[in-house]
């Protein structure tokens, strides 16, 4: 049968509009992972790139394989009933964790690059998120569609940019020093294992109501391409900064210093980045909450959006500096598991 690349191209952009979060699109999240380390930094993104385009393709594949409902059914056939509840509690605490990341990172962006309260960002967030909630998955793929291809455009137009500059070569090749060096070792492992890990929230639904294993499977392929061409050009871009880690949103920084005339254009884009991976959290979240409460989704939804803004109160860097890395660690455990299962059986067509 014919591959539905129609539907291919979907489920890249949920793909890329769910691990391009509030980290990934402002640059924090990259600097803590990768651009920090410099040249070493490069490395773990080629190999990061690697396992987004194989795990990411065969996470969604298997989802499908076995009719998965939820992540929660996922996990099971990874990790057996027992310990794969103990793992769905977890990731349960994560994406609410992460939910949280992300409307602080909402709320950094009116705050740092629109001059507004950071409160009037989050809550202006979290009512946009609830509107697309109760348009349903549709509205999951509307947004990204219109969102990924512009971050992939601005990605590149930053990466122009920054390669004109005289040094590039030497920053590009360059390792600064890191007490905890160490750390770009296992930063490619951590980092796929914390984004597929959360991502599956999103992934695991959206590949088994596609029910097209070719379909699925490209999706995947064609969406880790798109994730590894924004860390690369994206690194390449941030390494240019002088004092890369002081900086909340430090992508709008640099596009500020080179084009000030698509500076408001890209603040949008980064927002709307935030704003995929909100939704694509609090979509997952409240599948997995609908199964143990029995009261309607957007009340659920709510209570989510209650818990998550006490987080967001917490400052962004802060947040992101100290949860991510430790879900990272917590997450390598299913990217294991992933990789070593067998793919078995074939979605229906």
């Amino acid at each position: 049968m014919k591959t539905n690349w129609r539907a291919a191209f979907q489920i890249a952009a949920v793909y890329v509009g769910t691990v391009v979060g509030a980290g990934f699109a402002t640059g924090k999240e990259i600097v803590e992972f990768f651009s920090r380390f410099g040249f070493f930094g490069l490395i773990g993104i080629l190999l990061a790139g690697y396992l987004f385009i194989y795990l990411g393709s065969k996470l969604m594949r298997m989802a499908a394989s076995i009719n998965a409902r939820s992540y929660q059914e996922l996990n099971e056939h990874l990790f057996g009933k027992t310990f794969g509840n103990v793992i769905n509690f977890l990731l349960l605490f994560m994406l609410l964790g992460v939910s949280g990341v992300m409307l602080s990172g909402a709320g950094a962006v009116f705050e740092e690059q629109l001059g507004l309260d950071k409160t009037t960002g989050v809550l202006f967030t979290i009512g946009l998120s609830i509107i697309v909630m109760i348009i349903g998955i549709k509205g999951l793929f509307m947004v990204n569609i219109i969102v990924v291809p512009m971050m992939i455009l601005f990605s590149l137009i930053l990466f122009y940019y920054s390669v004109q500059l005289p040094y590039f070569m030497d920053q590009l090749l360059y390792i600064p020093y890191a007490e905890d060096g160490w750390k770009s070792v296992v930063a490619p492992f951590t980092y796929t294992a914390f984004n597929l890990a959360l991502s599956q929230a999103v992934l695991v639904p959206v590949a088994s109501e596609i029910k097209d294993d070719a379909a699925v499977k490209w999706g995947g392929i064609i969406g880790g391409v798109a994730l590894t061409i924004i860390l690369l050009s994206s690194h390449m871009t941030l390494i240019m900064l002088p004092g890369l880690e002081s900086y909340q949103i430090p992508m709008a920084t640099i596009m500020k210093g080179f084009s000030t005339g698509i500076y408001g254009i890209f603040v949008l884009v980064i927002y709307g980045e935030i704003f995929t991976s909100i939704i694509g959290n609090i979509f997952g979240l409240e599948r997995q909450l609908n199964k143990y409460l029995k009261i309607p989704s957007l009340m659920i939804v709510s209570f989510i959006f209650i818990f998550t803004y006490f987080i967001s109160l917490i400052g962004y860097g802060t947040l992101l500096s100290y949860l991510y890395p430790l879900f990272g660690y917590i997450s390598l455990a299913f990217v294991i598991l992933l990789w070593m299962k067998p793919l078995h059986g074939r979605a229906k067509t």
